[in-house]
């Protein structure tokens, strides 16, 4: 029987955007399947899928964690493609099942040891060969950053520049939700990474800083000059690797004072913690804790208001001149909202995952093996953007 349709596993505000773009473009899809472990957060996107799209979508409760569950899923639902928008912990139980039942594999963000604030694409790429004997696209961090980022340099590479040599992407949140402190995204994988050390890649070598210790101030197209921070981000590990004659990459993100005091203040009375410590007889982990105390992100959609800015700049030479490109897409919270019940970060994340699923679906990315994305032609994900809700623009800067 032929393979047919899409399994979408997780079911946060990623995975709503997902879910009803995917629906949006239900010609390339066929058929939808959402599964996730608590199946009351299904039953929610498919009907907000329904309201949005008209189109109906099944679901199935599913345990990520369990790679013989996800392989019985996979084999009674035969898809063409899994789209992984569960939680990076689940990054290798979902690719193992996806080998193992020669279907196409596609996620976001790169995976993380849950006992461990680290993380890489080692695992991910020890795995290649599973993807490539089989004949089968491993398609690695299809979001924003990572994904669109890649892209974005992909695009310069092939129409602006010869040789791309310093790479900063500049990721800019510039919306307000309304609370003292919350996190756009899950709090144990976003407090984690901006709380760890800094990193960036610069001369065949990677350089560690103290979290936070790097700050420029960026003026952001339509946002303005916000304080950005240099964090290590999974992007500058697979780029470092794929752009010949690179020089140096680095990343940074938005932060408000507020955000910094309250996490500052977290981290210092050990809730950042990872480790279980006993509380009243039971073993708890802080960060876990903290995690059902703070707003689910998934609800912050109706709050939040104004911009995100997220984007690349690229220095390098063109027929032996050097110059420099700022490519970036501007995204609007409440419009965001407006169209799949989600902010921008959910958003901006949500619609390259349905992007890059769309690709390898309908045969236009068909690299084999565990790949990133700007390993492939950029010009089918640009042109997606564009028409998907992501419009980007190119400016040339002075050097």
């Amino acid at each position: 029987m032929d393979k047919k349709g899409i399994l979408i596993i997780g079911a946060g505000g990623v995975s709503t955007v997902a879910t009803v773009k995917s629906a949006m473009n239900i010609d390339t899809f066929e058929k939808i399947t959402l599964a996730s472990r608590t199946l009351s957060k299904c039953e929610h996107i498919k009907n907000i899928v329904k309201e949005k799209t008209g189109v109906d979508i099944d679901v199935k409760q599913l345990d990520a964690d369990n790679t013989d569950e996800i392989i019985k899923l996979i084999k009674e639902l035969n898809p063409k493609v899994v789209l992984n928008v569960a939680l990076p912990y689940q990054d290798l139980t979902i690719m193992d099942a996806c080998s193992a039942t020669d279907t196409h594999y596609i996620d976001t963000a790169n995976y993380e040891h849950p006992d461990e604030a680290k993380f890489e694409y080692k695992l991910q790429w020890e795995r290649n060969d599973n993807f490539e004997s089989r004949g089968l696209t491993a398609l690695l961090g299809s979001g924003f950053d990572p994904g669109v980022t890649g892209v974005f340099v992909k695009y310069i590479e092939e129409n602006y520049l010869d040789t791309i040599e310093y790479i900063d992407i500049m990721d800019c949140n510039a919306g307000d939700h309304g609370y003292k402190f919350a996190t756009n995204f899950n709090p144990e994988i976003n407090l984690r990474e901006v709380s760890a050390n800094g990193r960036y890649w610069e001369n065949g070598q990677w350089i560690e800083t103290t979290p936070l210790e790097i700050r420029v101030d960026w003026d952001y197209p339509e946002v303005g000059v916000k304080a950005s921070y240099l964090l290590y981000h999974e992007e500058l590990e697979s780029l470092a690797k794929n752009v010949k004659g690179l020089k140096r990459i680095r990343f940074f993100m938005t932060f408000g004072d507020s955000y910094i005091s309250h996490m500052n203040c977290l981290q210092n009375v050990g809730m950042l913690g990872i480790e279980p410590v006993e509380h009243k007889g039971m073993m708890i982990t802080p960060i876990e804790f903290l995690k059902t105390l703070l707003p689910d992100p998934a609800s912050l959609g109706s709050r939040t208001k104004g911009l995100t800015n997220i984007g690349c700049v690229c220095e390098g030479l063109k027929d032996g001149v050097r110059k420099k490109f700022y490519i970036y897409n501007v995204c609007d919270h409440e419009a965001c909202y407006r169209e799949t019940a989600s902010q921008a970060v959910s958003y901006t994340t949500g619609v390259p995952a349905m992007i890059g699923t769309k690709l390898v679906y309908n045969g236009k990315w068909n690299l084999r093996g565990a790949r990133n994305v700007e390993e492939f032609a950029s010009q089918d994900y640009m042109d997606e953007l564009m028409t998907q809700g992501l419009p980007w623009k190119v400016i040339e800067m002075g050097i």
